[in-house]
């Protein structure tokens, strides 16, 4: 300031965090049942790495049918919240889902869920 130069020297250091999400368990298989009856099976997610508050959406696979229509026979619940919220210490609440499949006509699928948060991560 006022012509007179001052020196500072400046270190920033930092660490790169990349949000993600595990599952417990891995996989879930859900039993053959008779038509028209829910399968029903449940997951922990366990968010990591998120600096801020975040919403967790889910794609369910379609399948086509015999006949050409589309059908989803998954739906999914989150009975607690779909929300990623950080306590103070910087940690995230598990989340609980309900993964439920039913269907009218016989089928058989292996099929991805893909969970996604606000950043589309």
């Amino acid at each position: 300031l006022n012509n007179n130069p001052s020196k500072y020297k400046l270190t920033l250091s930092g660490k790169l965090r990349s949000p993600k999400i595990t599952f417990h368990p891995p996989f879930l298989m859900l039993m053959p049942v008779p038509l028209d009856v829910e399968s029903e099976g449940v997951v922990t997610i366990i968010p990591q790495e998120f600096i801020r508050q975040s919403r967790i959406r889910v794609k369910l696979p379609e399948l086509e049918l015999a006949d050409g229509t589309r059908t989803c026979p998954f739906s999914v619940k989150f009975p607690e919240g779909q929300d990623i919220v950080l306590s103070s210490d910087g940690t995230a609440k598990e989340l609980i889902c309900r993964i439920s499949f039913r269907s009218s006509k016989p089928m058989s699928l292996l099929g991805d869920l893909l969970f996604i948060d606000q950043e589309e991560n």
